[in-house]
């Protein structure tokens, strides 16, 4: 899923800082235990969830910080991208992850 995808359209003044919003208080509670960063963006991934929130400031709320118009985003999903289906391809045919990346550079 992309980020603007999990972002509800409401007042950002009226949402938690992101550090406090409930969607997200779990992966901070693993941040707090000593969880490495890669763990708790792991989990998100399992979970549906974006792991690029985490790199945002843990003090404002999510929408105040992602200004994404989705009327305007006329782009097609990554998945759907000519310039990178070769690479879903190489996945769904079993290839690891690392030589996708691999053949990407």
């Amino acid at each position: 899923k992309s980020v603007s995808s999990q972002i509800k359209k409401s007042d950002a003044n009226s949402e938690p800082p992101l550090k406090e919003d409930p969607k997200y208080e779990k992966y901070f509670r693993m941040l707090k235990m000593g969880l490495p960063m890669g763990a708790v963006q792991n989990a998100m991934i399992r979970d549906g969830l974006d792991p690029s929130i985490m790199d945002l400031d843990h003090n404002k709320s999510v929408s105040s910080q992602m200004k994404v118009d989705e009327e305007n985003d006329s782009d097609p999903p990554l998945k759907e991208d000519p310039k990178y289906s070769k690479y879903f391809k190489m996945l769904k045919m079993g290839l690891p992850m690392g030589a996708v990346q691999n053949t990407m550079q």
